[in-house]
């Protein structure tokens, strides 16, 4: 009896094309090892997995592909070597990178048959959704939180896209909490990811989502202050590299800073007043810890201890920057480094300046694998509904595979109380959102030689005389605008000195008063063209459709014919108002327990009541 006998029986002819197939799994997490394993005694010929983090202690009750012994190894790698045992005629390509990487573009993700997400968090999934939209390749999307499971199928100009509805986005904190009056760890970590990590290695603390920068009588003040500091580690950041750079950072914002805030009296009234730390006094505290200390991620570190890592990590952290800057081409956006809770550097340097901080303001310390969870939003999950989520998602990849769309479902893991109530809820694909701002929009690939393509052959010869365009549009990356009719200084600039290049994407916004175009997506490809040819040029036939026009509203009138539009809309909007505020009240007591949730380790399942949607699974 041949290993591949039942799946033959079971899937018919469909097991000749599953297993002439190519598919992609991102993430190999707790719904990555049941998705792989299901792939791999399914028989799909050729599975590529990749995942940039690695393996901890934590994760060995729930991700069965994984042992003791591999720990701190790549789940990617290790997922290979497990998986490949169950059926050896599997071809499995592993790749130990972040999904994100330039090598992962749009023609890489154009050559599987189904992408498969199994991932962890907001950001990666958006720009999975929005690379499988770019190569029309069918996208299955599953998540768990807890009990609850979801997985649907994404298909460009068929299905809702991830980014159709909406996510909540991750708290925020006001700055004067985060800056001067921290009472909570979660406070200081927010302040070692998204202030301290972003003003050293990153761009600006403008740019985080968890600082709530709404100018108050009392934000506003603090918001000046964080500049002035802003401005003076900018000035450290030109020793980046030294002997002292480590200490000119520490005697900043934990000596400094910290001596600053204590001799404002009036502020330590009614709570205890920090305490600032010394440099030279840690140092001889510090002998003997050794950076070993930094994988002990179970354990609350000393005081000691902490200081070691941070020294530590910030010299490695500045040694990576100086590599990327090193081997940067001339003219690009300089490089920066971000947080990432499966970057040991950078979670090493939150851990430590966190809990350096916490000590400062008499606030418990936590152990790096708590911060790990904090900082990275990471709720626990259960196998069981992990295997149940990868076993659905495969079942919808087998629709995909036949090409029968129509019959696939989103499907939501949501047990009950009683025995007669479902778990599974299925529901038809919902079509895409008119007003997605991702996948509501025209999209193509562009072939750009960027060694002679400038901004200007882009907006005079491709845009307006290929395209069409009208005058009003503006052309914007990432980074921000890069043109518009009151911004032309960058038209004689090549590709490479605006920061694009073969992993980019620019959209373009028509901006004419009246029947103006949908926006347009461009994915880069960056290949040589003939010299006798124009540097950039279009692969296949583009249909850029028009904004939808918006209709008035309809005007009312009671039945003496008098017009009561006005009064109605007024009516609507107050009922609407009262509706929202309710909303938003229950919102906040749901955030407020989460976050105690969160502080206490606890697991956390959120209410997909309001539309279904569960954003966030295992790590």
């Amino acid at each position: 009896m041949g290993r591949d006998r039942y799946p033959k029986q079971s899937l018919g002819s469909l097991y000749r094309q599953i297993k002439d197939s190519r598919v992609l799994m991102v993430g190999a997490g707790g719904i990555g090892c049941e998705l792989l394993k299901n792939l791999v005694l399914t028989g799909f010929g050729e599975i590529h997995i990749v995942d940039l983090d690695t393996i901890d202690l934590s994760n060995l009750n729930r991700q069965f592909l994984f042992r003791h012994e591999h720990i701190k190894k790549s789940k990617a790698l290790v997922a290979k070597e497990s998986a490949g045992r169950f059926n050896p005629n599997v071809k499995i390509e592993a790749h130990h990178a972040n999904i994100k990487d330039p090598q992962f573009n749009v023609d890489y993700f154009k050559s599987f048959a189904v992408v498969f997400n199994a991932l962890d968090n907001l950001e990666a999934r958006r720009h999975v959704n929005k690379m499988c939209l770019a190569a029309n390749v069918a996208l299955v999307e599953s998540g768990t939180t807890g009990f609850n499971g979801q997985v649907s199928v994404i298909k460009k100009g068929k299905t809702e896209c991830y980014d159709c509805t909406h996510k909540e986005t991750p708290k925020s904190f006001p700055v004067c909490t985060i800056r001067s009056t921290p009472s909570q760890p979660i406070h200081c970590i927010v302040w070692g990811k998204s202030y301290l990590l972003t003003e050293i290695f990153g761009t600006s603390e403008d740019d985080s989502p968890e600082l709530d920068h709404s100018e108050d009588s009392e934000n506003l003040k603090e918001l000046e202050k964080l500049r002035q500091e802003s401005q003076a580690l900018k000035v450290i950041r030109g020793s980046m590299g030294s002997e002292d750079f480590p200490r000119l950072v520490f005697n900043k914002v934990f000596k400094e800073d910290i001596e600053r805030l204590r001799s404002m009296e009036e502020m330590w009234k009614t709570r205890k007043a920090p305490q600032a730390l010394d440099y030279d006094k840690l140092s001889q505290e510090a002998l003997g810890s050794g950076t070993a200390i930094a994988q002990q991620d179970q354990v609350t570190w000393t005081l000691a201890e902490n200081f070691s890592v941070f020294v530590d990590s910030i010299r490695r952290l500045s040694s990576r920057l100086e590599d990327l800057r090193a081997s940067s081409v001339t003219g690009n956006a300089p490089p920066i480094l971000s947080f990432d809770k499966d970057d040991v550097d950078t979670l090493d340097f939150v851990a430590a300046t966190a809990n350096l901080r916490s000590y400062i303001f008499g606030i418990e310390m936590k152990s790096k694998f708590d911060i790990k969870q904090m900082a990275g939003n990471i709720i626990p999950a259960i196998a069981t509904t992990n295997a149940m989520t990868a076993g659905l998602a495969v079942l919808q990849g087998f629709k995909i595979m036949r090409d029968e769309l129509d019959k696939a479902k989103t499907v939501f893991l949501n047990p009950g109380k009683g025995l007669t109530e479902r778990a599974t809820l299925p529901e038809p694909p919902r079509p895409p959102k008119p007003d997605c701002p991702v996948c509501s929009v025209a999209q193509t690939r562009l072939i750009v030689d960027t060694s002679r393509a400038t901004l200007n052959d882009l907006v005079e010869d491709f845009l307006k005389l290929e395209l069409g365009y009208g005058d009003e549009f503006s052309v914007n990356s990432e980074a921000g605008t890069l043109y518009d009719p009151e911004l032309d200084d960058n038209l004689s600039k090549k590709f490479p000195e605006l920061g694009v290049n073969g992993d980019s994407f620019l959209t373009i916004i028509d901006e004419e008063d009246e029947n103006p175009r949908v926006n347009l997506v461009l994915a880069i490809s960056e290949l040589p063209l003939p010299k006798d040819s124009k540097p950039i040029h279009l692969p296949e036939k583009l249909s850029i459709a028009r904004k939808p026009k918006q209709t008035p509203a309809p005007s009312e009138t009671n039945v003496n014919g008098a017009v009561t539009n006005g009064a109605v809309k007024r009516k609507r909007d107050a009922d609407e108002a009262e509706l929202e505020d309710e909303l938003i009240r229950k919102r906040g007591k749901v955030a407020e327990e989460s976050s105690k949730a969160i502080q206490n380790g606890d697991a956390i399942v959120l209410d997909d009541s309001a539309d279904g949607a569960i954003v966030i699974d295992d790590d």
